[in-house]
């Protein structure tokens, strides 16, 4: 199987590697071959995060230039900066939700317009899921679910290589078991609103 690409970035403390160890631990127990690269970042609340994960055969979890399948990007800003993993056949979800930088803040450089980013997204990629994951999670139940709303999109994604069972399967076995609950509700949120488009 040629290797399904995924780079996933945001900002420490969003679930961005809880996220990447529930798509890989799905992977293997739907016996597909997983590489995921060390977390590049740091992964304290507010440092930049992003880690890769490739599906299939691959040796090395390192996503080369334009050839990430699928963008997961949990933080707006740090889509954009993600661009050039992306390519015309990559689909993106993004969360619009934005969390400003501490070198934002203050200076006189504003954050980019929400519309703005979308629209440099849509203009270098296939497709873009836009979803206030923030809101959806707080409507699950919790903030902390964010992470589980932008799994749920991802995975009703086109071509995304891991069904839903074996994915809510990895789900339960590794967030803890009184937040399951919540964590489910904020994945279907992700999911239907993914599915709807």
């Amino acid at each position: 199987m040629e290797p399904y690409n995924i780079y996933i970035c945001g900002v420490g403390g969003q679930g961005i590697i809880k996220t990447s160890i529930v798509i890989g631990e799905a992977a293997m127990k739907s016996d597909m071959g997983v590489v995921m690269s060390e977390v590049h970042g740091m992964a304290q609340r507010g440092g930049v995060v992003s880690t890769e994960l490739k599906i299939g055969n691959s040796k090395s979890p390192i996503i080369e230039k334009g050839s990430a399948d699928l963008l997961i990007a949990f933080e707006p800003m740090e889509a954009l900066r993600a661009i050039p993993k992306a390519s015309k056949d990559t689909y993106v979800i993004v969360n619009t939700s934005p969390i400003m930088p501490f070198n934002i803040i203050g200076s006189e450089v504003p954050y980019p317009k929400i519309q703005d980013i979308l629209d440099e997204l849509k203009s270098k990629v296939k497709d873009v899921f836009a979803l206030d994951a923030e809101k959806a999670a707080k409507e699950a139940g919790h903030i902390l679910s964010l992470n589980m709303v932008m799994l749920g999109g991802s995975t009703a994604v086109s071509g995304f290589p891991i069904d839903k069972e074996a994915v809510l399967k990895s789900m339960k076995a590794n967030l803890p078991q009184k937040s399951i609950p919540i964590n489910m509700k904020a994945y279907e949120k992700g999911f239907e609103f993914v599915s709807s488009k």
